[in-house]
């Protein structure tokens, strides 16, 4: 399908960089980024015989002489590259999407996606079928590309992908085997311009399942159950009678499972991460011992509600994965009170007014990045003690100075990191020296 091919890659990063690998014996590629890039990769890349532009204006490189588009899933769908691909009739795919086409093994593919939770159902699931022994390979959203996979899969392997809705915005012939979503909530409505939209996308986790396919669903979730009352997928559901948390017990088909006291993660988000989890061992009809195994150890995903610090009395968790205020909700419910907050980064017109009924958990909120006065406001409607800097760094100094034994300090930002960071993680590594500094 991808050969002979005259293509343009949009945007570097390493998915880009990893596709232009997989498809540079048979193609004429060009590589575009406004960024620099690694030397070395670069060089990579021309042993090859593939060209690097830097560029702010791609679009002035795109002709219709171009075979396929393929996009970084951080490239908005309204760039002007894309929309002048569109409509000189170049198909427009994502690394994920060409990676598939690359895929000739008999394997099982797992997709999981959703608003929040997917890195840590993701990672769950993936500890879980290693202690058992299954051969199962990890990619995706979660930091490996599947073009970087595609070459090392072997018969009878699980492929456990996590998928963002950035990756399916561009997907068309992509299938999964088992598809988890963990839930829905409006965000990236900028990216996708509405929340319709972006449900739309999710849908695509779905496509081509007929009734042999999975699809393992959050019962409780009002719009995840809306989105997929169409599917032929057979489906499972958790966060439903049968699989529930309840009392401080996880079930399973209504028999006990485990107790959430001997559980490492903490917080009702974690045991419908764990529950889902669950779900699919049992599909797979894997023995749940693994899964009390692996729980009573992991400890979580980095950037995800972690623990960095105590020091005198304070605690400090890194909660930088939070990119919008449903992510921020469910890290305020996983503490009693006195919650120094450090919110903000890129406006994307988030509403922090879902904030509002944990307010009395919160001590102050420290409005940072882009966002501050949008947050700003908020607290002045509503009678909550704030403090606004332009940079994390600033309001951790504040925090430090002023925060008592008992409290808490969490950065949970509601938003995402691009006004200042290329990704959360950075965001998050920047938290976690201050703080390790003090």
């Amino acid at each position: 399908m991808y050969e002979n091919k005259k293509i343009l890659i949009l945007g570097m990063a390493r998915s880009g960089f990893e596709v232009a690998k997989l498809l540079g014996k048979n193609n004429e590629i060009l590589v575009t980024d406004s960024k620099d890039q690694n030397e070395n990769n670069l060089k990579e890349l021309e042993k090859m015989g593939i060209k690097f532009i830097k560029t702010n204006e791609p679009e002035v490189l795109l002709d219709s002489t171009y075979d396929v588009l393929i996009k970084n899933p951080a490239v908005f769908p309204y760039n002007p590259c894309v929309e002048k691909a569109i409509s000189l009739g170049i198909p427009v795919v994502n690394e994920m999407e060409v990676a598939y086409h690359y895929i000739d093994k008999d394997i099982k593919i797992i997709g999981v996606t959703g608003s929040n939770g997917k890195t840590t159902t993701t990672t769950l699931i993936y500890e879980v079928l290693k202690k058992a022994g299954i051969s199962v390979k990890l990619g995706g959203n979660i930091g490996t590309p599947l073009s970087q996979i595609v070459g090392d899969l072997q018969d009878g392997d699980i492929l456990l992908l996590e998928i963002s809705d950035h990756q399916l915005i561009d997907m068309n012939d992509f299938k999964t085997n088992i598809s988890i979503l963990t839930n829905l909530c409006p965000t990236h409505l900028d990216y996708h311009g509405s929340y319709k939209s972006y449900k739309n996308v999710k849908h695509k986790v779905f496509n081509h399942h007929n009734d042999s396919d999975i699809a393992i669903l959050n019962e409780a979730n009002y719009d995840s159950m809306e989105l997929t009352n169409d599917i032929v997928s057979t489906r499972y559901y958790f966060n439903s009678k049968n699989n529930r948390i309840e009392n401080g017990i996880i079930y399973v088909d209504n028999e006990a499972f485990i107790n959430t006291n001997d559980i490492m993660l903490k917080g009702n988000h974690n045991y419908e991460n764990i529950l889902a989890m669950l779900i699919l061992l049992k599909i797979l009809k894997i023995d749940f011992k693994y899964a009390t195994m692996v729980l009573k150890e992991f400890k979580g995903v980095e950037h995800r509600i972690e623990f960095v610090r105590d020091i005198k009395g304070v605690k400090y968790y890194n909660d930088s994965k939070s990119t919008n205020p449903t992510a921020t909700i469910t890290a305020l419910k996983s503490f009693d009170g006195n919650i120094h907050l450090i919110l903000g980064g890129m406006d994307r017109s988030q509403d922090f007014e879902d904030l509002l009924p944990f307010k009395d958990k919160i001590k102050k909120i420290y409005a940072i990045g882009e966002v501050r006065n949008r947050i700003i406001d908020f607290c002045k409607n509503n009678d909550i003690s704030y403090e606004e800097y332009e940079f994390m760094k600033d309001s951790l100094l504040s925090v430090n100075r002023n925060a008592q034994s008992g409290d808490v300090v969490l950065l949970s930002p509601g938003s995402a990191s691009w006004d200042q960071y290329a990704k959360f993680e950075d965001r998050g590594e920047e938290f976690k020296n201050i703080v390790n500094n003090f």
